[in-house]
């Protein structure tokens, strides 16, 4: 009967020593994901680095990385001057702020909507920006910053009915990319209806920006593309904070106080813009949004949507891509065309994935 005393003491800091020692094991565990989350996004930067680097050296007239740097930093002679800051360098940069911005709403789409398939150019978005903007050019002789325009708004409108079609009570991620295919078919045949009533030229140079081709872009595509994204990133960082509540599920969200459908209607207005100006900048750059998210979250596992890694993965992707369709292939090719060759076997095999576990129909 004397030695009961002692237990009942003991107890209670036992278990303050278990709560500890478990703190300490979730800070430890924190920590080394926060880690590995840095290392990621500083390689990740450093691989776009390496690869901007390179298509400012090369082309058909390659030139030293020293003489590269040289020349932005206002050295170099005229010639080197007019390649790399007004050919290469606008091309550049425009390839890295299309990857950003598609890559961030890519994993804002399919975080929200917990889909892998949602996708801005798979469940209509990018065809709302295309069929305006096509409807724009070749009707009424659009172009310039007007063109661009047109395409925002036509992403824009096309969020916005996908988003009123899917409305039921609230929104489900599935039935949202099955109205968002469903729409972006219909506004595909309106694109294409288009092109078959305009002239041969015409649609040719409609076909091209189609593609999501970089050739021929400028400093007047990139200010406004840079002006557009620094407007939004800042407005989805913030939004961002509805994104741990709304993965645990709508009822878990709301049972922390969190308000479900404003959140999630702010995170899909910023994803829906972002994916319309980048594809006013350089047309529908195929499978960035679709690849860079999970690419993302592969390389920093439970560390959610991983918007960093995100953007920078979209960034390296259309980089690459861009460098490839230049300098590594038989002929140039619009950079869409090797992000697409890029992304449809990994739609394939997400989908043969989603059958062999009975979850594809």
């Amino acid at each position: 009967m004397s030695r009961t005393p002692v237990v009942a003491k003991n107890a209670p800091h036992a278990d303050d020593e278990r709560l500890a020692d478990a703190v300490r094991q979730v800070s430890a565990v924190r920590g080394r994901g926060l880690r590995r989350s840095v290392l990621v996004g500083a390689g990740l930067l450093a691989a776009t680095l390496v690869v901007f680097g390179l298509s400012l050296s090369f082309g058909d007239m390659v030139m030293p990385v020293g003489k590269v740097v040289a020349t932005l930093f206002g050295g170099g002679d005229g010639g080197s001057q007019f390649v790399v800051l007004e050919l290469r360098l606008p091309r550049a940069l425009l390839a890295i702020l299309v990857g950003v911005a598609f890559g961030l709403s890519g994993a804002v789409f399919q975080t929200v909507l917990r889909n892998p398939l949602a996708s801005p150019d798979l469940i209509g978005i990018s065809s709302g920006a295309s069929a305006v903007a096509v409807t724009a050019a070749l009707l009424f002789q659009v172009s310039g910053l007007a063109l661009s325009a047109s395409a925002l708004t036509g992403s824009l409108v096309a969020g916005a009915a996908i988003y009123l079609l899917a409305w039921r009570q609230g929104i489900a991620g599935q039935r949202l990319v099955l109205v968002g295919i469903g729409v972006g078919m219909g506004l595909s045949s309106i694109v294409w209806y288009v092109m078959a009533r305009s002239e041969v030229t015409d649609a040719q140079e409609a076909f091209r920006w189609l593609a999501g081709s970089l050739n021929g872009r400028s400093w007047n595509q990139v200010w406004p593309l840079l002006i557009a994204l620094g407007l939004l990133v800042p407005l989805t960082v913030l939004a961002a904070h509805a994104l741990r509540p709304l993965q645990l599920g709508d009822d878990a969200a709301a049972g922390l106080g969190a308000k479900v459908e404003q959140g999630r209607l702010a995170l899909l207005a910023c994803a829906t813009a972002l994916a319309g100006v980048a594809t006013a900048a350089a047309g529908p750059v195929g499978f960035v949004a679709f690849v860079a998210a999970p690419i993302a979250r592969r390389l920093v596992p439970g560390r959610g949507a991983a918007l960093p890694q995100a953007a920078l993965t979209g960034a390296l992707i259309v980089l690459v891509a861009d460098f490839a369709a230049q300098h590594l292939l038989p002929v140039q090719l619009p950079v869409g065309v090797v992000t697409s060759i890029i992304g449809a076997p990994y739609l394939l095999l997400l989908l043969a994935r989603a059958n062999r576990v009975g979850s594809g129909g």
